[in-house]
């Protein structure tokens, strides 16, 4: 059990807990009568399995969850799944309380590493990700859920970041601090276009929208526009064996080429 900032993170057994963070999800994402993200059902089978299945809670309101389950024994590793807080719950570092749980979870049953995916596209994930956390960013993964139908993801195409966040080092968890210098692979236009700019030195920055949610209710031409051009970029520079080392908080992944 973990506690920060007068929230508590467990591990979920109770079956009514378990229903409770399925409708959590279905009012996170807000799947619109589609497939809700996870059913109590598949959480039932995890907590009896041994996966990770935590909630967070404010006395006694759930107001954020996270579910995992491990890869094979020699990988040591455990794939977090779906992390969601209560949009009322926001700024209140619930998200980090439980992945510091996680952290401990993985550590206790000698796990080095715990990894997970997220959208390349959102502003704010990415600096939870990769500078509060200071976790890195393998491998960028194109469509990977295919088109996932709810209010947040908006039927498009679900590209991915791979996460790796290794929970043995003593840096885990610390913040990661980035300057956005050097030149601009992707940049954006006064009317939040993406711009397509030259990848060229050993330090490159791809930008991305500020707020995609938004975007794709708004605008989804213009949304779509933004992920063709980040997984053309940011994914091309990964695949030609460069390293994505923070993301700046002005909304800059910084990204360090590998000019040989």
């Amino acid at each position: 059990m973990t506690v920060v900032t007068q929230v508590v993170v467990r591990q979920l057994v109770a079956f009514d807990e378990l229903v409770a963070t399925q409708q959590l999800y279905e009012s996170i994402w807000r799947s619109s009568g589609n497939t809700p993200p996870v059913t109590a059902e598949l959480l039932r089978a995890m907590t009896k399995a041994g996966s990770y299945v935590a909630g967070a809670f404010d006395g006694n309101d759930l107001i954020g969850a996270c579910i995992g389950f491990c890869s094979p024994p020699a990988l040591g590793t455990l794939h977090s799944h779906i992390a969601g807080v209560a949009a009322s719950a926001r700024g209140r570092n619930v998200g980090y309380a439980l992945k510091l749980d996680q952290r401990a979870w993985a550590l206790e049953r000698g796990l080095s590493e715990v990894t997970w995916t997220f959208d390349p596209l959102v502003r704010r994930n990415a600096y939870f990700n990769l500078g509060k956390l200071g976790a890195d960013a393998t491998e960028y993964l194109p469509n990977f859920y295919g088109q996932m139908h709810d209010d947040i993801n908006g039927g498009t195409e679900s590209d991915r970041l791979l996460i790796s966040w290794r929970v043995s080092s003593p840096e885990a968890g610390q913040p990661r601090v980035v300057a956005a210098t050097g030149a601009v692979a992707l940049g954006i236009s006064s009317d939040g276009l993406p711009v397509r700019g030259v990848a060229s030195g050993q330090s490159v920055l791809v930008a991305v929208p500020p707020d995609i949610e938004t975007l794709r209710a708004t605008n989804p031409a213009a949304a779509r526009e933004w992920r063709h051009a980040v997984r053309d970029v940011l994914g091309g520079l990964l695949a030609a064996g460069a390293r994505i080392t923070g993301f700046d908080r002005s909304g800059w992944y910084v990204v360090e080429r590998n000019e040989s």
